[in-house]
């Protein structure tokens, strides 16, 4: 009998958005900005007017970070499910799909919804290479392969 995707997808969900959005406080404190500010600037993907939202659009920021991470370990799970191997080497599989995961959304998604984002500087690509395999892919790839596999 397989297993629920449903436990998989919500725990590594949990896990990676809760590390990749640590990170963007982080490096939003670093940077001497506000943090309302970067979550606005999240939602204002799919939602423009969110940047003059205040505190809602900081909070419809955090559901847009949740939900993209939801869909992108949503799509790792369903692959895994449809090709096992992918869970045999935990580190190969996370290390390929976060680099995946970036060039989807910064270089296709971002450049397409803000193209003053293009092209990123070198420190961009650094933290956000960091963030796409050590935040997403690995724990996706581990929290899957425990889930699925026991």
């Amino acid at each position: 009998m397989q297993r629920s995707i449903l436990k998989p997808i919500l725990l590594a969900t949990l896990v990676c958005g809760t590390l990749d959005i640590l990170l963007a406080v982080i490096l939003t404190i670093w940077r001497g900005r506000e943090i309302g500010g970067m979550l606005r600037f999240v939602a204002s993907g799919p939602f423009p007017a969110a940047t003059e939202m205040g505190a809602a659009g900081s909070l419809l920021g955090l559901a847009v970070h949740f939900t993209l991470m939801a869909i992108m370990v949503a799509v790792f799970v369903f692959a895994a499910r449809a090709v096992p191997m992918l869970l045999d080497r935990p580190w190969v599989s996370g290390l390929v799909y976060g680099l995946i995961t970036y060039a989807v959304l910064d270089l296709i998604v971002v450049p397409m919804r803000f193209p003053a984002a293009w092209p990123p500087s070198a420190l961009s690509i650094t933290t956000q290479l960091f963030a796409h395999i050590a935040l997403v892919g690995w724990p996706t790839a581990f929290i899957t392969r425990r889930q699925l596999r026991g």
